[in-house]
């Protein structure tokens, strides 16, 4: 009886250290995951922001390419229209070298429509924030001129527009077209005095 007794205290001490060990285990196994959890933590969170950071990004960007798209979509159209334009004052220049005294009350009258035509036109380009360069005696601008001859000049500086063979447009502010044009530049003379200036100076 008393050896039954005693070996049933040895299996219950037994087994309580053995689930003393167990949970000393457990303990253990949490104490070594949390650290692991905090970093998947961490980890996750730094992705989360980094997503949402590409996303607002993505939005913008798709935003901003939509504004484009509908602010730049008229250039093909615009350029025509400007051809017109140009075509249209062309007919008016020609028409002002003539002596107005011989020419018809007819004709007087087309002109005076033709005339009409171009200031309404342009008041509808300006509208649709399409604007006319026109840079005569301003400096030479390569993001806007096209240089398409030069003119020696003592008057104006090198680089000055002197002529203007056809106006450019500005779409909102991107280029439409540029404005051909003639610059000034130093006399030939001038040049070579320079130039010989330069060598007795060195």
């Amino acid at each position: 009886m008393t050896t039954h007794n005693e070996e049933k205290i040895a299996q219950e001490a037994m087994d309580n250290e053995q689930t003393t060990s167990e949970e000393e285990t457990h303990d253990a196994e949490v104490i070594t995951l949390e650290p692991t959890l905090e970093q998947q933590l961490a980890e996750m969170k730094d992705q989360w922001i980094r997503a949402v950071a590409e996303t607002e990004n993505i939005r913008k960007r798709g935003q901003r390419e939509k504004e484009d798209a509908t602010r730049y979509a008229p250039s093909n159209l615009a350029r025509d229209v400007v051809g017109i334009a140009d075509n249209l004052r062309r007919a008016l220049d020609a028409c002002a070298k003539e002596d107005h005294d011989q020419l018809t009350s007819n004709i007087k009258s087309l002109i005076t429509g033709v005339e009409l035509i171009v200031k309404e036109l342009d008041t509808a380009l300006e509208r649709h924030n399409i604007k006319r360069l026109q840079p005569l005696h301003e400096k030479f601008d390569p993001n806007h001129h096209q240089a398409m001859f030069e003119i020696e000049s003592t008057d104006h500086p090198a680089g000055t527009v002197l002529n203007i063979m056809q106006d450019g447009y500005l779409l909102h502010d991107r280029l439409l077209r540029p404005a051909m044009v003639g610059v000034s530049k130093a006399p030939a003379a001038s040049t070579a005095e320079a130039e010989r200036t330069v060598d007795e100076t060195v």
